[in-house]
């Protein structure tokens, strides 16, 4: 094998991407169980093994959809698209994937996990041959993608997941979704629908109206669980609201470059080039971790009743 084959074939993974399923943390980091190295282990498993089964279907989705990825100005450049990887290697990946996939989930996770990695992996199969045609059911299913990846978290750390944590993740990874079907939209003009069927069903002023009732409802639901009191006590610490900024500059800051910057379509990318969202990940990352983690410390050292009220 060439090395500017094995490039194509790494390429055809779409290892960018795999920063998405960094939602299989969440579950085990706001359940305080992280730091147990046994679940840290177990985590980081599901981790690699759901980054696997996940470029099996960013695989077979450049395989099904080849022809119209060449009329995009930029997924032309594809490995399957271009034609540096061909139907046969593309099918030969994926199978690997999935097995590889497979028996690390059957030796590695809970049965819980390994499940819900396969129902991630049948979904995914329905989204690419009949759902990503369906307006609407498109942007919803990828939805379901990142509760399927809070939950699998949640498996394989033995960790339930609070009811703020998925309703979070809905409303975020819907407000990912209808942002780049937008820029798509823009990016493509009026051959938006010889890339993609369904861009013909939506508008640039109805994507506008969906974005602005997912970026409220996503603002309402983290706040809401911030302050919520079983948070609170979980947490020892009435702190985490200190967090809200963060996440207030992080949507703002992506609808920017949606809007202004014609970023949003592509959200991985948007994430990892953009210094500005970078820091403030961080920030907010980091001021989770201390308000999880030493929330107690915190509280004893600045009692919240103790603080001048205006």
């Amino acid at each position: 094998m060439t090395r500017s084959k094995l490039r194509a074939l790494v390429e055809a993974l779409r290892i960018h991407q795999w920063i998405k399923n960094g939602f299989i943390f969440a579950a085990p980091v706001f359940g305080r169980k992280i730091a147990d190295p046994t679940i840290a282990g177990r985590t980081i498993a599901a981790f690699v093994v759901f980054s696997l089964a996940a470029s099996a279907v960013y695989v077979l989705n450049d395989l099904i959809d080849r022809e119209r990825d060449r009329a995009h100005p930029k997924k032309r450049r594809r490995p399957i698209a271009s034609g540096r990887v061909t139907t046969g290697e593309a099918a030969l990946l994926i199978a690997t994937l999935v097995a590889a996939a497979a028996i690390l989930s059957v030796v590695l996770l809970p049965p819980a996990a390994t499940a819900l990695i396969g129902v991630y992996l049948a979904a995914n199969v329905l989204y690419t041959f009949h759902l990503k045609h369906v307006v609407i059911l498109d942007v919803m299913f990828i939805a379901v993608g990142f509760l399927i990846r809070v939950l699998t978290g949640a498996a394989a750390a033995h960790v339930a997941p609070s009811h703020w944590l998925l309703l979070c993740t809905l409303t975020l990874s819907l407000f990912l979704g209808f942002t780049k079907r937008r820029a798509e939209i823009v990016a493509m003009n009026d051959n938006a629908r010889d890339h993609r069927r369904v861009l013909d069903h939506y508008s640039i002023a109805f994507l506008d109206q969906m974005i602005a009732i997912v970026t409220g409802a996503t603002l309402v639901c983290y706040i809401l669980y911030t302050v919520d009191a079983r948070t609170v006590s979980e947490f020892g610490s009435p702190y985490l609201v200190a967090t809200v900024p963060f996440v207030l500059y992080g949507m703002f800051r992506y609808l920017y470059l949606g809007y202004h910057r014609d970023e949003g379509g592509n959200p991985t990318r948007a994430i990892l080039t953009d210094w500005p969202f970078l820091i403030n990940l961080l920030l907010w990352g980091l001021a989770c971790l201390a308000v999880i983690y030493y929330g107690e410390t915190l509280a004893a050292r600045f009692p919240w009743d103790t603080l001048p009220r205006p």
